[in-house]
């Protein structure tokens, strides 16, 4: 019998509730006995299930219905009666940050400039551009480039149009075991094979990727060495070096992704820095200022601009010349400067609440960042937490399922989005998730 119909029968019972979320499936052979089909076809029903966000793996426990889609774009699970706290999405926006954005835009508004404005822009944007962009970008120690900087309509294109140049369909591109979410359905795809690497409290460790490589080659890595999402985690400037000697040793790129890194003010320089021959640094507007500017960038090594323009291009990823144009006045007068600090400040009373009201619990955080990542006490499996805290609280918060790069490497832990509800909502919602967790699975 074909494996995927199996499938799309399981599919069907998990549609309709019979299967319901946090269930637990039955052994892949005793599944194989009940369904009468081979222990071999057993095991690609369930391959096939895990590859469609039907269901997780979790080691040493077994397989379980997934409480929420693959990818942390979700909503609330279940109404519960009680007004819907999004702890999965982060927007953060601060008081004052419209007066700002709207009152360098005046400019821009004239119909003189607007027909320059609404003009199509080419993937490296214009002079003006380009340079306003390294300026955002650049850092404590480092400033990019401005004639290396290409503009996407966001980060995530950003991200889609670096692994298509630089990777064939069926390559292979290292992540960390935990990843942002997204990553795992750009590379999928893309025809992309996902390879896990062993983290360590800095993030990536260049050991384990060197050892991955000398098995079966890599051809590119992607991680997030600033203000990691979901850990939080920041390497050091010595484990910055050690990668970047890694992947010169190695000869292929790393695709680097700095969008929360804004708010590290005295983190170490990007990796482009230390391999900037090597390194696609790749970042965006959108948490800096707001949800919907969504202006991506990409800084290039030079041998590789015109790869990477061309999959701007194809990929009708390109940014809007007028979202150019409104970031060269941003960053000219300031405005991004002034909300980038405000943000710095939000977060930062954000991760207080967190440690006033996760106080006791395994929580991980940078102190300035929007999120935290929460090791949940036994004996709470995190898509069973994370349907409860959906059913009855009315709060959404990630499994831990949605950032595991393995198919049975899902931890019981959970993101929480700090960024989007007002602060007395968070604290509220912080307070209950605890209650919850205190009263056990």
């Amino acid at each position: 019998m074909d494996f995927r119909l199996v499938a799309d029968e399981v599919a069907r019972e998990i549609e309709r509730g019979a299967l319901k979320p946090g269930d637990r499936l039955p052994t892949q052979r005793a599944f194989a006995r009940q369904r009468r089909i081979a222990d071999s076809t057993a095991i690609r029903v369930y391959g096939e299930l895990v590859r469609r966000g039907l269901v997780v793996g979790e080691v040493g426990r077994g397989t379980f219905v997934r409480a929420a889609p693959a990818h942390p774009d979700s909503t609330l699970a279940e109404d519960s009666g009680r007004t819907p706290v999004n702890l999965e999405l982060n927007y953060p926006v601060v008081p004052g940050q419209s007066e700002l954005l709207g009152r360098s835009l005046t400019g821009l508004l004239r119909a003189d400039t607007l027909d320059l404005a609404t003009l199509p822009a080419a993937p490296d944007g214009f002079a003006e551009a380009r340079a306003a962009a390294a300026r955002v970008l650049a850092r404590p120690g480092w400033e990019p480039e401005a004639d290396r900087v290409l503009f996407a309509g966001n980060s995530r294109q950003a991200v889609a149009a670096a692994l298509s140049a630089l990777v064939r369909p069926g390559g292979r591109v290292a992540v960390e075991e935990l990843t942002y979410a997204m990553v795992k359905g750009v590379v999928q795809r893309l025809g992309i094979e996902l390879v896990a690497i062993r983290m360590d409290e800095e993030g990536m460790c260049p050991d384990a990727l060197a050892a991955v490589h000398g098995r079966t080659p890599l051809s590119a890595v992607y991680v997030q060495p600033t203000v990691h999402n979901p850990l939080s985690v920041t390497m050091g400037e010595r484990r910055r070096q050690q990668l970047a000697d890694c992947v010169r040793e190695m000869g292929i790129h790393v695709v680097e992704d700095t969008t929360w890194s804004f708010l590290a003010e005295h983190a170490p320089p990007p990796l482009a820095a230390y391999a900037p021959e090597r390194t696609v640094l790749v970042d965006s507007l959108s948490k800096r200022l707001a949800p919907g500017l969504s202006t991506g960038f990409l800084l290039a090594p030079a041998a590789h601009t015109d790869a990477l323009a061309a999959a701007l291009r194809f990929g009708a990823w390109t940014a809007g010349r007028f979202n150019l144009e409104a970031m060269v006045r941003w960053a000219g007068d300031g405005t991004v400067s002034r909300i980038v600090a405000a943000k710095r400040v939000d977060a930062a009373d954000r991760q207080a609440l967190v440690r006033e009201h996760l106080a006791g619990f395994e929580v991980r955080a940078h102190p300035g960042s929007y999120f935290c990542w929460w090791q949940l006490p036994a004996p709470w499996r995190a898509e069973a937490f994370t349907a409860r805290a959906a059913r009855e609280l009315g709060i959404a918060v990630t499994p831990g399922s949605a950032f595991a790069t393995g198919a049975r490497t899902a931890p019981d832990a959970v993101r929480v989005a700090l960024a989007s509800p007002p602060r007395p909502v968070l604290a509220d919602a912080l307070r209950r998730l605890a209650e919850l967790a205190s009263a056990g699975g």
